[in-house]
């Protein structure tokens, strides 16, 4: 079993720094097994293909705009998937839809994919989070590991790993 937790944004956009932010803080806090792959996905596009290709769980990590409150975290799955990124909130989410469409036609589409993210408040330029979106970083984190670990995977918070 292979999964992948993907932290996709634009750290100079705010709120929008959020997935690569809990992906970062995951990894802090966390110690994953080999066969969890966390990567800071920032505005990367078709180059990730080879790292999602073929696995059995795919968690982007992310901000979202689902109508919700601001600072709603909220897990999006199953049906949601593909209407979740027919709404484009920002230009890196132009290119997780191609990277999913290739993976398609490839045969190779991740088994499972889930998003985990907050309701924005800001996309305004700057490298500061919004302290309600800032306080959600460490939720999303915890949210990733505990999805990890619902499948099986090993994931060890740091502080029993020591």
């Amino acid at each position: 079993m292979r999964a992948v937790v993907l932290g996709v944004g634009n750290i100079i956009l705010s709120d929008e720094a959020a997935g690569v932010r809990a992906v970062e803080a995951l990894e802090r806090g966390w110690l994953l097994p080999q066969n969890v792959m966390a990567i800071d996905g920032g505005t990367s596009g078709m180059e990730m293909i080879e790292d999602l290709s073929a696995i059995d769980l795919l968690i982007v990590l992310d901000v979202v705009k689902t109508g919700a409150a601001p600072g709603t975290v909220v897990k999006i799955s199953g049906d949601e998937i593909p209407v979740f990124f027919r709404n484009k909130l920002s230009p890196h989410q132009i290119a997780l839809p191609d990277v999913l469409a290739s993976l398609e036609l490839l045969d190779a589409m991740p088994r499972e994919i889930m998003v985990l993210g907050v309701e924005f408040i800001s996309l305004e330029l700057g490298l500061e989070m919004t302290p309600t979106i800032a306080e959600k970083v460490p939720v999303l984190a915890a949210m990733a590991a505990d999805e990890l670990a619902r499948r099986g995977y090993v994931v060890t918070p740091m502080k029993e790993a020591a």
